[in-house]
């Protein structure tokens, strides 16, 4: 009774549409769970998030959930996300993903886990990381470890949003650094951020992990914007 009393003076919305959420319903209304944009590219080894990296990175797969459309649900789930403190939406997806990877013999040998990292100083500035969110919702589905320490970005780059694909590149790169290679030695590690476009920053810090010994990687994304 005082949760439906709290939600008559704050309503709780879907942050893809903006309707009334019905209770049971987290941050995104059945509709839109089921009406969202899925790529379905964990099912496919040759889809368009691997094909960015082709030539550019030896990784073991790379997914993305959702297509991102311009002034569309999912550029609202984004911005939400990210600019307006609506942390739940990272976790809830990550869970969501999580559960569809598992499925996929493509992801499902993964070990850990990993953000592509903030730095301390935007982190400081949002108060979180939205690929973090992401990331620990996709481990909890997974039954792994979300490992959000490994790997650090050193410095500050600028927004990436109207940078064309070298730009991008030339923004992200040394700006990576791995804290203690021994540990991700022979692991299946998946690599987290919340958008796909260029691929440019996903694979600066890709290859400082693919670095490490042993290691195999795995790209995925909440979701991959077509350009």
């Amino acid at each position: 009774m005082l949760r439906d009393f709290i939600a008559l003076i704050y309503p709780r919305v879907c942050m893809a549409c903006g309707n009334s959420l019905y209770s049971g319903e987290k941050c995104v209304c059945t509709f839109c769970t089921f009406h969202l944009p899925r790529t379905h590219f964990h099912m496919q080894d040759d889809n368009p998030v691997a094909r960015i990296f082709w030539g550019r990175l030896n990784v073991r797969s790379a997914a993305s959930f959702y297509y991102f459309g311009k002034e569309g649900r999912v550029q609202r789930l984004i911005h939400q996300l990210k600019y307006k403190g609506q942390q739940e939406i990272g976790t809830v997806l990550g869970r969501m993903y999580g559960a569809e990877l598992m499925e996929s013999s493509l992801f499902r040998s993964v070990d850990r886990v990993i953000p592509v990292p903030l730095h301390k100083q935007k982190l400081k500035k949002r108060g979180y990381n939205q690929s973090e969110l992401f990331a620990r919702g996709l481990a909890e589905s997974m039954s792994i470890e979300c490992d959000s320490s490994s790997v650090l970005r050193r410095t500050a780059s600028e927004s990436q949003t109207r940078k064309g694909r070298y730009k991008r590149w030339e923004n992200v790169e040394s700006v990576f650094s791995i804290k203690d290679p021994s540990a991700l030695e022979n692991k299946h590690l998946l690599l987290v951020d919340d958008v796909i476009t260029t691929g440019a920053t996903m694979e600066a810090c890709a290859s400082k992990i693919l670095e490490i010994k042993g290691v195999s990687l795995s790209l995925a994304s909440i979701a991959y914007a077509q350009i």
